[in-house]
């Protein structure tokens, strides 16, 4: 089955990059895709799995553990040094919406307690998406105690099951991708902030972009293998790139000055809880391996803030989700004035995904965020002597000195008028 080509996917540049990101540096928490139906959601995703450098495992292990640094506490091991293994592409997991709990985490191996009487551990979903890509679609229909299961893996790395009489604890490192379409519904929001990165797709509005689109896809269905054969060149400059950066990753050094400024774009921005700043921390350090950078710049910052902060924001319901780009740039422009050096495409320094940095016009003297109005309230304006008829309750009739709404007899005895005037 072919996959349709990653580099010839049209527009999509945010979503692109934060895949991207993701397959640098896993930690980071995956990516939440939200948009309409039929905007390529699925497409860049499987195409993006098919990038992944291909990873060498131990041979027989179903945890594909890494030889060179096999898990201690691994089912199938310990494995020795020098074990024998075998290298394979990296999977790309997809879990149903049905899918049960112990399809997920693992359970008791049915088929070898009734017929041998033991107690075998069967590896889930994610034992299977380990140092690979797991992928849900429609996550919003996925039932919640399922997707804290899964970003509780995505963040750890590790999945722990005690059930069924079987107590397993293995590795679950894992690109977590999970698309939806908000007309179906909505995450909690305790659920969305535990997401890494978010992006919002739609289709593209220019006739232009979107010919293109139909073109390659008619391409790729008349002749599938040699549409990916023209592609195959770009795909493996990709591949190569996003083994560099993987390896460049522990390299990157985010000095105090970077990451002040991250504390300060997500204060900033009032976001919630300080997730927001340390994914921003993660996606900035990917960002500046994936640009073959070994320290983080304002650039690197302004990337990772777009794709992990909008669905972190506090907002009022009708509040735009996007972002203040121009408070973005303010907060992280230059202290003389001057931007990071600027490059002409539009990656923002580095080929590929888009990834363009902030257009820094200097730094103001100080930053004020100023705070909703309260909601103003229009003032009933009454004319005198309007209306018909003689002034009183029932009336609308009003005279120079108000209506009359009703009287009675006073019991406070006589009064000296002239005095009283």
């Amino acid at each position: 089955m072919h996959v349709y080509p990653f580099s010839a996917v049209v527009g999509s540049d945010d979503l692109a990059l934060a895949l991207t990101l993701c397959a640098v540096s896993p930690a980071i928490g995956g990516v939440l895709v939200r948009g309409e139906k039929g905007t390529a959601k699925s497409t860049m995703v499987r195409a993006q799995a098919a990038l992944l450098p291909q990873v060498t495992v131990v041979t027989g292990c179903r945890f594909g553990c890494d030889p060179q640094a096999p898990d201690p506490a691994c089912v199938d091991g310990p494995h020795p040094a020098g074990a024998a293994a075998h290298t394979r592409p990296a999977r790309l997991v997809e879990l149903p919406v049905g899918a049960t709990e112990d399809r997920v985490t693992g359970s008791l191996h049915l088929g070898k307690a009734l017929a041998e009487g033991t107690a075998e551990y069967e590896p889930g979903l994610l034992a299977l998406a380990h140092r690979g890509v797991l992928y849900v679609d429609e996550v919003n229909l996925l039932h919640d105690h399922l997707v804290d299961l899964l970003l509780d893996a995505a963040a750890m790395g590790r999945s722990t099951v005690e059930r069924d009489g079987v107590s397993v604890t293995h590795a679950a490192r894992f690109v977590l991708v999970g698309t939806m379409n908000p007309e179906e519904g909505e995450l909690r929001p305790q659920l969305l902030d535990r997401f890494g990165l978010t992006v919002e797709v739609a289709a593209p509005r220019d006739p232009v972009h979107r010919a293109e689109i139909v073109r390659r896809r008619l391409a790729f269905d008349a002749d599938p293998d040699g549409f990916v054969a023209k592609w195959s060149d770009a795909e493996a400059a990709l591949s190569r790139r996003i083994a560099d950066a993987r390896l460049r990753l522990p390299r990157v050094l985010l000095p105090d000055a970077a990451l002040v400024a991250i504390a300060e774009v997500c204060a900033a921005f009032d976001v919630d809880g300080m997730r927001a700043d340390l994914v921003t921390a993660k996606a900035a350090v990917a960002h500046a391996a994936w640009c073959g950078r070994d320290e983080v710049t304002r650039e690197d910052i302004a990337v990772a803030a777009k794709l992990a902060l909008p669905h972190r924001r506090r907002r009022n319901p009708f509040d735009s989700p996007g972002m203040d780009d121009r408070l973005l740039d303010d907060l992280l422009a230059d202290e003389d004035g001057g931007p990071d050096d600027p490059d002409d495409d539009p990656s923002g320094g580095c080929e590929g995904p888009d990834a363009a940095g902030p257009d820094s016009p200097g730094r103001p003297a100080e930053t004020t965020v100023t705070a909703p109005a309260e909601p103003y309230r229009a003032r009933l304006l009454a004319a005198d002597r309007t209306g018909r008829g003689a002034a009183g309750r029932r009336s609308r009739a009003r005279t120079t000195i108000g209506r009359t709404v009703g009287e009675h007899n006073g019991d406070s005895g006589p009064i000296h008028l002239p005095a009283t005037i």
